[in-house]
């Protein structure tokens, strides 16, 4: 059985989507417009960053709407194939980063603040709640998912506040804030799986999670997710990074 798909979630999930691309973009070409390196290095790097989500966008838009990942009671997946559109765009983003100097650099040069400030879409996973309150998923899915996402994206814009006036206590703050919005991302995903057909549904069998596994609402799991991912992936990078520069200056 193919879920119906509300009208207003194919609207809310197009503007979403056009709203973290036109952040994510934004994100590289400040990151090219602050890096260390003549402007042919800047901007072919930011160029081929662009390009690749765009190329990302369009995929994961393709395979969703074309019903690549979908999971229905009748035909349960033996296992998860969302988590293919979960996980190769975080090992091709880790890969990226750390066999790509120009790309290390251009990462680098996007202030910290705006990292984190990025995050404030989060905030849209309200949109869990509301399917919840309409009876279009389950619980055990949805107060979670919804919950922790909109928090996050909350607090994302009170630390990179701090970081920004470089506030006492914000890399500590920055820090917290970063393991709870993956934890929730984690618990997110765990939920969706476990209330969706396949062998790792254990949950809401009177109502099972179809919506997820649907398009657009599969948009979550394999663009909005991993980049979620990717941008508390980046902070802790730089956090680390700025430590280590930190005590290499304090023994010199």
């Amino acid at each position: 059985m193919t879920p119906q798909i509300p009208g207003y979630l194919l609207s809310f999930e197009s503007i979403v989507r056009l709203l973290v691309t036109i952040i994510a973009l934004g994100l590289i070409w400040l990151g090219a417009a602050r890096m260390p390196a003549s402007a042919k290095s800047r901007y072919t790097t930011a160029v081929m960053l662009s390009v690749v989500l765009m190329g990302w966008v369009a995929v994961a838009q393709y395979l969703g709407a074309a019903n690549a990942y979908l999971a229905t009671i009748e035909n349960p997946p033996a296992m998860p194939t969302v988590l293919f559109g979960l996980l190769i765009p975080l090992a091709v983003a880790a890969i990226a980063l750390w066999r790509s100097e120009s790309i290390a650099r251009l990462v680098s040069a996007i202030p910290l603040h705006w990292l984190v400030a990025a995050q404030v879409y989060r905030i849209m996973g309200g949109i869990f709640l509301m399917l919840w309150a309409v009876g279009r998923l389950p619980w055990q899915f949805a107060l979670p998912a919804g919950t922790g996402d909109v928090a996050t994206g909350i607090v994302a814009v009170v630390v990179a506040a701090q970081l920004a006036r470089n506030a006492i206590g914000a890399r500590r703050a920055t820090y917290a804030w970063s393991f709870f919005g993956i934890a929730d991302l984690v618990v997110a995903v765990t939920m969706g799986a476990m209330t969706s057909p396949g062998r790792a549904h254990l949950l809401a069998f009177e109502a099972p999670n179809l919506l997820i596994t649907s398009y657009p609402l599969v948009m979550v799991p394999t663009f909005a997710v991993p980049l979620a991912l990717m941008l508390h992936g980046l902070v802790l990078w730089r956090l680390r990074r700025g430590a280590a520069s930190a005590e290499r200056l304090a023994a010199a």
